[in-house]
């Protein structure tokens, strides 16, 4: 089955073409534009997926060598997101198939995220465990089947990659900052100072990242030359703080649950610190550890386009009276 995924949750203007699970062609853009906000700016984002979907479309399709007659079901990102940038995607998901009586389905994008890692690797057998990771969403799943989820923890506040933003701009580094933060922490000492790791020692699953953008602040503040002077040796600890309090509850619950094989997914996976300490960790236990290629970590219409066929298989489509879903909880979570 030739299907054509839609991805407009927030400021990755997306679209692909998979046939049976695999690429044919697959197209990203960036929103450069907010980074002059410190943050995406939900109506410049609508605008700008507005503006940019259809040369995509067409993109797309060219890449794939394939003609928008031969397309044989679509897949759109329903939620969650901002609202008014799902609304742009959905509509034009509706407007293709409509107009060829395709069939039509709408994804939960967290979802999506959670099957990256599969793409180009072959798929990834269940039970496994999850760890969603990106600017908006800190999560671990258990999954025992495609569409049957367990949630086992997530964050109490903040989102991990929300934390590396935030701090990047306390640093005064611009903002999307989690990949400059990394590529800053890799020349720095991580022994130079001790940030707190949030959750440690609690019971159960669950992460926080407000008490470290907290103590980071607050360092800042009180080190005058920190910044100016040990740039690198401050984010080296701010990562090592932020990746331990997602590695340390996810092992935990690889051993409570009895999973064997860990995968990790979101924009937050790219960060190569935290494969390693996953990695480094699962082998400890004799466990597989699975990771999406970088290029699939950030949003992107393949895992959108990738979920929509593995449903349509299970007899699912939606109707043309869906809507979008700011806060669409993911189907099949218990």
């Amino acid at each position: 089955m030739l299907v054509l995924g839609i991805e407009t949750s927030c400021d990755e203007t997306a679209a692909a073409i998979l046939h049976d699970g695999a690429v044919l062609s697959s197209i990203v853009s960036t929103q450069w534009l907010h980074a002059r906000y410190g943050g995406v700016v939900p109506e410049l984002a609508s605008r700008a997926h507005l503006k940019l979907l259809t040369p995509i479309l067409d993109q797309v399709f060219f890449e794939a060598g394939l003609s928008k007659e031969e397309i044989e079901a679509v897949a759109v990102t329903r939620g969650p997101g901002l609202i008014g940038a799902l609304l742009v995607g959905i509509a034009t998901a509706k407007g293709i198939a409509f107009s060829r009586n395709l069939p039509l389905v709408g994804v939960n994008h967290l979802e999506g995220h959670l099957w990256s890692a599969a793409f180009g690797g072959g798929y990834i057998q269940p039970p496994f465990l999850a760890l969603l990771v990106s600017g908006g969403h800190t999560i671990l799943i258990g999954v025992e089947a495609f569409g049957q989820y367990k949630l086992i923890g997530r964050t109490r506040d903040d989102a991990v990659g929300e934390a590396f933003d935030k701090v990047a701009v306390l640093c005064g580094l611009n903002y999307p900052g989690g990949a400059e933060v990394e590529r800053l922490a890799k020349q720095g000492d991580r022994a130079y100072h001790t940030f707190p790791v949030g959750m440690r020692g609690r019971e159960g699953y669950n992460f926080s990242y407000s008490g470290l953008k907290t103590a980071v602040a607050n360092f800042i503040h009180k080190e005058a030359d920190a910044v100016s002077h040990h740039l690198e040796d401050l984010l080296a600890c701010f990562q090592e703080a932020a990746v331990t309090a997602l590695v340390e509850p996810s092992i935990k619950a690889m051993q409570d649950f009895g999973y064997n094989t860990l995968v990790v997914s979101g924009g937050v996976a790219a960060n190569q610190r935290l494969r390693e300490r996953l990695q480094e960790e699962s082998a400890r236990l004799g466990a597989h550890f699975y990771s999406p290629k970088l290029e699939y970590c950030t949003d992107n219409a393949t895992m959108i386009a990738w979920v929509g066929w593995k449903r349509l298989q299970a007899g699912y489509q939606d109707s043309l009276a869906m809507s979008g879903e700011a806060n669409f909880p993911i189907p099949g979570m218990k």
